[in-house]
C-alpha cells in the first residue's frame, strides 16, 4: 500500500496555515493577528471559516488549499439533519494524547421491525428520553437503527412513520434488501438517514439508491478488507463519498480479530493516507445477540464490554441493542473521557453558588474549579440539605490536592477569591470552611484572609456531619 504525500496533523505547522490566510490582521476571526487564529486553527481550536476575509471570492484559491491541508485522514461524514444531526469520523490521528478526537462515536439503539407498536413506541421514548448528568454534561443516546426483520417493505415503512412521529433522533435503515431501503427511504429520505448497507451481492441496486436519495451509506464486507477496499473504490467512481465502513464485528473468541480489523484499517487511514480506507467504521456490539443461545444478562454484559473496546478502538459509530442503565452508561462515560481534551481539564466557572436559603449565619465553604470535584461537592451539599454559599476557585481545572500541591490553590489566592466575589457581604461571621486536603494552607489563610478557618472533611460525603456537628464554630 503506497504511502500519499501529505502532512499529518502534527506536522501542519501555524506558518503552514499563516501563508494561505488574507494576512490583514484584521481580528474579524476574533484574535489579535493571523498568527494567533493560523496557530488555533493547527490546535483545533479554531475553524478556517471563522476567517471572514478568507469566505471573499478571491481567497477561493487559498480557502480550497487550506480545507485540503488541514482534511483528515478519516472523512467525517453527517447522518440526520437540524439539530439532531450526528457527525462520523473527521479523525486525524491514532492516539488522543497526538491530537484531540474529534465527533464522539454516536450509540444507536435498535429498533426491529417485528415489535408491536406499543412495545416499538415504548423502546423509541425510552431512547429519546435516556440522559444521565455527569460533572455537569448531559450524556444521551444518538440514534435509532430501524431493522427489516419481517422483510415486508410496508411494515419497514409503517415503522419507520411511527419512530419519526415519535422523535427526531437520525435513523439507520438497515437491510441488505434494496426493495426494503426503497420502501424506508419513500418516506424518510429528506431526513438523511445512514443506509445500511451495500454489499458485493447489491452494490449496483443499493449503490443507484443512495444516490437518487442523496444519503451516506455503510460498505459492508465482514472478514475481507480486500473486498471491503474493492466495493470502496468502485463506489467512489460512481461518484459516492459519504460511506461508513463495516468490516465486522466478532464476538467471543473472535474478539481479538475483530479488534485487529478495525486498528488496521485506521492505521492505513492515518499512517499511510489510504484514501480506500479513510472513512469511519461502524461497530456492531449488537452481534452478541446473534451467537449461542445465552441469557439476555450475558448478552448485555458481553455487547457492553465489546462496545467498550470499539470505542477504544476506533469505531465512529455503534449500533446495540441494550437499553439497561448499567449497560449504556459505562459506555457514555468512557466515551466522554476518551474524547475529552487531554490538554484541558475539564472545569467550571469560578463564582459563589448559593444552595438552599442561606442568611447572614449561614457556612461558606471553598472548592476547586475541577468539574468532578464541584459537581462531587455540590452532590454531597445538596444530599445534606445545607444552607450555605460556596466559593469556587479558579484552580486552573485541577483537584483540590493537586491544586494545592501545585501552588493553583494558596492562602493568597483564597484571599483574592474573598475579595473578587464579596464574600463579606454574604454573611456577618468570618468563618471559612476549606477542604481537608487543603489544611495545611489553614494558618496561612487565616493570616491573608481574616478570617477564622475551620478545616472541612477530606471527602465531601462528610460536609453534612461536620456542619451538623461544628457549626457554628465557638470563638475563641
Amino acid at each position: 500500500m503506497k504511502k500519499e504525500n501529505r502532512k499529518s496533523i502534527r506536522e501542519i505547522s501555524p506558518i503552514d496555515v499563516y501563508k494561505l490566510l488574507p494576512r490583514t490582521n484584521c481580528a474579524e476571526c476574533g484574535e489579535p493577528n493571523c498568527m494567533a487564529f493560523a496557530t488555533k486553527v493547527v490546535n483545533g481550536e479554531e475553524v478556517i471559516e471563522s476567517c471572514p476575509p478568507l469566505l471573499e471570492s478571491k481567497y477561493e484559491k487559498d480557502l480550497k488549499m487550506l480545507r485540503e491541508l488541514l482534511a483528515p485522514p478519516v472523512r467525517a461524514v453527517s447522518i440526520g439533519n437540524g439539530d439532531r444531526r450526528i457527525v462520523v469520523g473527521g479523525k486525524h490521528v491514532l492516539y488522543r494524547h497526538e491530537f484531540t478526537y474529534q465527533n464522539p462515536p454516536p450509540i444507536a439503539i435498535d429498533i426491529p421491525d417485528d415489535m408491536e407498536d406499543e412495545l416499538i413506541a415504548a423502546r423509541v421514548k425510552k431512547v429519546r428520553d435516556f440522559s444521565y448528568s455527569y460533572i455537569g454534561r448531559t450524556l444521551t443516546l444518538d440514534a435509532l437503527a430501524v431493522r427489516s426483520v419481517t422483510q415486508n417493505p410496508d411494515r419497514f415503512m409503517e415503522v419507520i412513520s411511527l419512530v419519526t412521529g415519535l422523535c427526531d433522533l437520525p435513523l439507520i435503515l438497515c437491510s441488505f434488501n434494496p426493495e426494503i431501503i426503497r420502501a424506508g427511504l419513500s418516506v424518510c429520505s429528506d431526513k438523511k438517514p445512514l443506509v445500511f448497507a451495500i454489499t458485493k451481492d447489491n452494490w449496483r441496486e443499493m449503490g443507484e439508491l443512495v444516490q437518487d436519495h442523496g444519503c451516506p451509506v455503510v460498505v459492508s464486507a465482514p472478514g475481507d478488507l480486500n473486498l471491503l477496499r474493492t466495493l470502496v473504490k468502485t463506489l467512489l467512481e460512481w461518484g459516492i463519498e459519504d460511506m461508513v465502513l463495516d468490516p465486522g464485528t466478532y464476538h467471543s473468541e473472535q474478539i481479538g480479530h475483530t479488534i485487529h480489523q478495525f486498528t488496521a484499517i485506521r492505521k492505513a487511514a492515518v499512517k499511510n493516507f489510504d484514501s480506500l480506507s479513510g472513512y469511519p467504521l461502524l461497530g456492531t456490539p449488537i452481534s452478541v445477540w446473534n451467537g449461542q443461545e445465552l441469557s439476555d444478562d450475558i448478552n448485555r454484559w458481553q455487547e457492553a464490554y465489546l462496545a467498550s473496546m470499539l470505542i477504544t478502538r476506533y469505531a465512529d459509530l455503534l449500533v446495540m441493542h441494550s437499553l439497561e442503565g448499567w449497560a449504556l452508561l459505562p459506555q457514555l462515560i468512557w466515551r466522554f473521557g476518551i474524547y475529552t481534551d487531554p490538554r484541558r481539564p475539564v472545569s467550571v466557572d469560578a463564582g459563589v453558588r448559593t444552595y438552599g436559603d442561606p442568611d447572614k449565619n449561614s457556612p461558606v465553604l471553598v472548592t476547586s474549579n475541577y468539574a468532578l470535584t464541584f459537581f462531587t461537592v455540590e452532590s454531597d451539599i445538596k444530599a445534606a440539605k445545607i444552607d450555605c454559599y460556596l466559593i469556587v476557585i479558579d484552580t486552573g481545572g485541577l483537584s483540590v490536592e493537586a491544586a494545592v500541591a501545585g501552588r493553583y490553590l494558596t492562602a493568597s489566592i483564597i484571599a483574592d477569591s474573598l475579595k473578587e466575589w464579596k464574600a463579606d457581604t454574604l454573611v456577618n461571621h468570618r468563618f471559612l470552611v476549606i477542604p481537608g486536603l487543603a489544611a495545611r494552607l489553614s494558618g496561612e489563610t487565616e493570616e491573608e484572609t481574616g478570617w477564622r478557618v475551620v478545616v472541612g472533611p477530606r471527602d465531601s460525603s462528610g460536609i453534612g456531619q461536620m456542619i451538623r456537628e461544628r457549626w457554628p464554630p465557638v470563638d475563641e
